[in-house]
């Protein structure tokens, strides 16, 4: 569905995530049905992507969607180009700002599946009307004409740039010839390796953040927080931080007391400055042993196996991780008697906006989000806190702020991916698996009947990823019982799973893969055991298992580019793993040397991956690459323990997440060639690169690893 949008540039819009008959009451035409895009809508561009020519040449798409480091500014300015025959440089992919309704929401692996079709119907569309102004232009047949480098061409040479056509574009309703998105055979800019749009400005630090942001009077703002989570004020003495030069506020929030002061300098001074006697939180009387026995209890059983078959069993415990974006959490506030503005990243900025509405006491349409890009966030975007504090300081101190999180703030205080315990058992008889069963249990956030809403966002959900079929279970009910035996990646015959629940009073979060990044691991364990109980290899075993023929493909690829099977020395491993999700595939092989038990480092890596037309190859690597890393760092050295209430960590210095050392000295990404429409990647590969490195781990050492990562 593409509309018109009354504009004196040629304006079109596509519905996006929801039903297109709804916008303006008109009645929408198929694209490539007839003739497209005769509609004119006026009104906002709420629920739609919106693709405007402008008179310099510049073809401008307001992105519903949010640019964290993943690529998708580029990989939507590459399909526009594609569909327009534009100069990718011709294409801006400005950050749309929260809108009052619509689907605006980044995470999932969703974002390049969600706009493949709407970006290239818009830009078919907009091709189809600049040509018909073109031959109107020219009074030439429009089967005559070609489009290339952003402008429309004659058989004698002539050209038009689009924003010459633009004006003429924007009054016509009913193109001269269809408008229906390329066949993927004749694509030239989708499926070809490209640099990212905003490269140049993120080396050159010409990109802006919202740390970069000089909105006019917003002044820096740090927070003094509790020692212990959940922890709250029983009393401050702020008198000497007051008396510092540069100090403009003192204000108490639910979080702890936050100093406005002229410079972060002089904040930061103010703050370490205040005397303040804490309340502990309601877990300071837990710790890591406690938390991880609660787990283990909280496991449903797993029931009576199957007479007459043998049982393979293992135990796993996933410790805490935080998400540690590169740019700590930064948010700008300006909130005032009657209306308010906020400038932060967001991959939820319409439900950010709602809340922060009610938490200041204005309506929600005089609530202005901003979206910033941000520098990373592997699902922390998805919650608002730093934004909630920074409206809350904002209003109490009556002058605009810019909130900046610290390191030590974020691991200490923020988000993180919940610990979980898994137990798992495959049950073999004939040299088959006959049963597979995956109980679980992970820690869920509950604060009681104040709920969450407080703490910037929804609490997660527990989800049971057995063997490859994932069912939901809202924290405290029960997940799917029994599956049917043709679900999951693996031919396991009876497959089933549950899972139970801790409630705990800490700020959780969804973590790059969600669910799967820990259950995949855990069951790749499994399938590498399973194989070695009846005496095969573990390549061998999967491919003769596995159900799907684009998995078995990236396994077979992986093993072949990996040289699966070489002679390698004592202390030195190969491990290999597999996962299926976002209508997408994976296969990780590494290699591990644990000589030195102090310094295990993975030396290679090797992954594939089907996800049908891979829109820009480079992106993607650069995707499998950072999904290898996490899956390195989970595995062998990044965890947060829990230390009577508080998180121990608090910056790289403790959270040993993969530096450069660390890296793996030889990587390759293959992209299996396709030209079905694309899936999910962002999170696709940390399952399958946890479980390799895992498998590697136990090869090299001749253990069972069970407790991660490894140095817990």
């Amino acid at each position: 569905m593409v509309y018109t949008l009354a504009a004196s540039t040629l304006t079109v819009a596509a519905p996006l995530g929801c039903d297109g008959s709804s916008a303006e009451g008109a009645e929408p035409t198929a694209a490539g049905v007839g003739t497209p895009s005769d509609v004119l809508v006026t009104g906002e561009d709420e629920e739609m992507l919106v693709l405007e020519v402008t008179p310099a040449n510049k073809v401008v798409v307001r992105l519903p969607r949010v640019e964290v480091g993943q690529g998708i500014t580029t990989a939507v300015a590459m399909m526009i180009a594609e569909e327009l025959d534009a100069r990718l440089a011709d294409v801006e992919i400005p950050l749309a700002e929260a809108r009052n309704k619509g689907n605006q929401y980044t995470g999932g692996s969703s974002s390049v599946r969600s706009l493949y079709g709407p970006a290239r119907e818009l830009a078919a569309t907009a091709r189809a009307k600049l040509l018909t102004a073109a031959a109107r232009r020219w009074h030439l047949s429009v089967g005559l004409l070609r489009t290339r480098d952003t402008m429309v061409v004659t058989p004698d040479g002539r050209t038009a740039t689009f924003g010459s056509l633009t004006e003429s574009a924007a009054r016509i309703h009913h193109p001269a010839l269809r408008a229906e998105p390329k066949p993927v055979s004749r694509h030239r800019v989708i499926g070809q390796p490209t640099n990212r749009i905003d490269a140049r400005d993120i080396v050159t630090g010409a990109a802006k953040y919202a740390g970069d942001l000089s909105v006019a009077g917003a002044k820096p703002t740090v927070v003094a927080r509790p020692p212990t989570l959940g922890g709250k004020v029983v009393s401050v003495d702020d008198r000497a931080a007051r008396a510092l030069p540069g100090v403009h506020a003192v204000v108490r929030i639910a979080g702890g007391v936050a100093v406005v002061a002229d410079s972060f300098h002089h904040a930061f001074k103010a703050r370490d400055a205040l005397r303040i006697r804490w309340a502990p939180g309601p877990l300071a009387a837990l710790s890591d042993a406690a938390i991880r026995s609660r787990l283990r209890a909280a496991v449903p059983p797993l029931g009576t196996p199957l007479l007459g078959t043998r049982q393979v069993t293992g135990e796993f415990e996933f410790a805490f991780v935080s998400h540690a974006p590169m740019e700590v959490l930064t948010a700008v506030a300006d909130v005032r008697a009657g209306h308010a503005e906020i400038w932060f990243s967001s991959q939820t900025p319409t439900d950010a906006r709602d809340t922060i509405a009610s938490l200041v006491g204005l309506p929600a349409s005089k609530v202005r989000v901003h979206v910033m890009r941000g520098g990373g966030s592997f699902g922390r975007r998805l919650n608002y806190d730093a934004a909630i504090e920074a409206a809350q300081i904002s209003k109490a101190a009556h002058r605009p702020v810019k909130l900046m999180w610290t390191r030590n703030d974020d691991i200490r205080h923020g988000r993180m991916r919940p610990a979980s315990h898994h137990r798992i058992r495959a049950s073999h008889a004939g040299g088959r698996v006959v049963a597979f069963t995956h109980m679980m249990a992970s820690v869920n956030e509950s604060y009681g009947k104040g709920g969450p809403a407080a703490q910037g966002g929804a609490t997660g959900r527990v989800t049971t990823a057995v063997s490859g079929a994932r069912t939901s279970a809202v924290p405290g009910t029960s997940a799917a019982g029994p599956l049917p035996s043709d679900d999951g990646l693996y031919n396991f015959g009876r497959v089933s799973g549950d899972s139970g629940g801790v409630e705990l009073a800490m700020p959780l979060g969804a973590w790059r893969s969600v669910d799967s990044g820990t259950m995949r691991t855990a069951e790749e364990i499994i399938v590498d055991e399973v194989a070695a109980s009846l005496g095969e290899d573990p390549v061998a075993f999967r491919r003769t298992t596995l159900r799907s023929k684009a998995v078995k493909a990236v396994l077979d690829k992986v093993a072949t580019a990996g040289d699966w099977g070489r002679t390698m020395p004592a202390g030195r491993a190969q491990g290999v793993a597999v996962h299926e999700e976002y209508d997408s595939c994976v296969a990780c092989l590494v290699e591990i040397d644990t000589t030195d038990p102090k310094n295990t480092r993975v030396t290679k890596v090797v992954m594939a991956a089907d996800v049908g037309t891979a829109v820009n190859p480079r992106g993607l690597e650069a995707q499998l690459m950072g999904t290898a890393v996490d899956g390195i760092s989970t595995v062998l050295r990044a965890g947060l323990h829990i230390d009577r209430g508080a998180v121990r960590e608090g910056s790289f210095a403790d959270f040993h997440y993969a530096r450069q050392r660390d890296a793996p000295l030889h990587f390759e990404a293959h992209i299996m060639p396709s030209r079905r429409d694309p899936g999910g990647a962002g999170e696709l590969g940390v399952p399958a690169a946890a479980g390799a490195v895992a498998n590697a781990y136990a090869r090299a050492t001749g253990t069972r690893p069970r407790r991660f990562p490894l140095t817990f």
